[in-house]
C-alpha cells in the first residue's frame, strides 16, 4: 500500500473523519431515509391495492400508475385528483407520493416497485450510528483514474435474486497494494459528483457486510485520485431488506482485508434475517 501521507497528519485527519461520521449518520436517520422504510411491494400489470398502501398501483412496460380511489394523495404538493402516472429511469431516483405522515417510493429496478418510508419505523428509533473501524491514516492510498475513450454500460447483479443494475462506468481506478496494482471499475458518482466504487474485500461477510460497501473518489484533472477507505461506506441494503443495492462489478473484489470504513451494521449483529430474496 502506497499511503497519503501529505493528507493523512493526525488531529486534523480524525476530525474530518469524525465530521463525515457525524453526517452520514445524520443522513441515514433522516425520517424519511432508508432506515424509514417499512415495506416493498412489486407492481403488477393489474391494478390492485398493497397492505400499508393507499390508493390502487400497477405498471406497463414504461411506467407506473396510481389510482388514489378516494385516498388523499399528493405528489409533488399537489393533491392527486385522478390517475396520476410515473415514468422513471431505470436504477435512478425514485418518485414521492404523501398519504399523511407516510411517504411512498416509487422506484424503477427493471419493473416497478413502491414502498413506505415511515418515520414512525421501529429501525429508526432502534438507530445507534453505525460501527465503525477506528480512523487510520493508513488506509489513504492514492490512485490514478484512467478514463475509457466513452462511458460503457456495465450490467451488475444487486441484493434481490434475478435483478440487475446498468450503470455508466468513465473508466476504472488503479492503486497499488504491497506492491502489486489492483484495479477496479468506477462508476459516475451514485450519491452525486465524482466516482464511485462498488467492492467487497476480505472482511466482506466477516466483520463487514458480505454484499458490497461503496467509496466515493474525487477525480483530479490530472487523472490522480485519492481513495479514503476510512470512508467506505454501506449501502441501504446493509440496514434494511427493502433495499435492491447494486452487486459490484466482477473484478472489484480486493484479495486483502480493507479494514477500515463501515462494519456490519447492528441490526444486521442481532438475530435478524438476511436481506430477502425478492424476485
Amino acid at each position: 500500500m502506497s499511503p497519503d501521507t501529505t493528507y493523512a497528519s493526525s488531529a486534523r485527519f480524525v476530525h474530518r473523519w469524525q465530521q463525515w461520521k457525524v453526517a452520514r449518520e445524520r443522513e441515514l436517520a433522516h425520517p424519511y431515509g432508508w432506515l424509514a422504510l417499512v415495506s416493498l411491494d412489486w407492481l403488477s400489470y393489474t391494478p390492485q391495492e398493497y397492505p400499508g398502501v393507499p390508493g390502487k398501483w400497477w405498471q406497463d412496460n414504461d411506467a407506473a400508475y396510481v389510482d388514489p380511489d378516494g385516498a388523499e394523495l399528493a405528489a409533488e404538493g399537489a393533491p392527486l385528483t385522478g390517475v396520476h402516472r410515473f415514468e422513471l429511469v431505470n436504477s435512478g431516483a425514485g418518485a414521492r407520493v404523501a398519504f399523511g405522515d407516510v411517504e411512498i417510493e416509487v422506484a424503477r429496478r427493471s419493473g416497478y416497485l413502491v414502498r413506505v418510508h415511515d418515520p414512525s419505523a421501529p429501525a429508526l428509533a432502534l438507530f445507534a450510528g453505525v460501527p465503525t473501524y477506528d480512523p487510520d491514516p493508513g488506509w489513504v492510498v492514492r490512485g490514478r483514474f484512467e478514463p475509457f475513450e466513452r462511458p460503457r454500460p456495465v450490467t451488475v447483479g444487486a441484493v434481490v435474486e434475478g435483478l440487475s443494475h446498468v450503470y455508466a462506468s468513465p473508466g476504472v481506478v488503479r492503486f497499488e497494494h504491497d506492491g502489486v496494482t489492483h484495479t477496479l471499475t468506477a462508476f459516475n458518482g451514485l450519491g452525486g459528483d465524482g466516482l464511485s466504487i462498488l467492492f467487497t474485500d476480505a472482511t466482506s461477510g466477516v466483520t463487514t457486510y458480505a454484499a458490497n460497501r461503496a467509496l466515493d473518489v474525487e477525480s483530479q484533472d490530472d487523472g490522480e485520485v485519492r481513495l479514503d477507505f476510512n470512508r467506505a461506506r454501506n449501502l441501504p441494503c446493509a440496514f434494511t431488506d427493502f433495499a435492491t443495492c447494486p452487486l459490484p462489478p466482477p473484478g472489484n473484489h480486493l484479495p486483502f482485508a480493507v479494514t477500515a470504513g463501515e462494519l456490519l451494521p447492528y441490526e444486521r449483529r442481532r438475530d435478524t434475517p438476511a436481506p430477502r430474496q425478492e424476485s
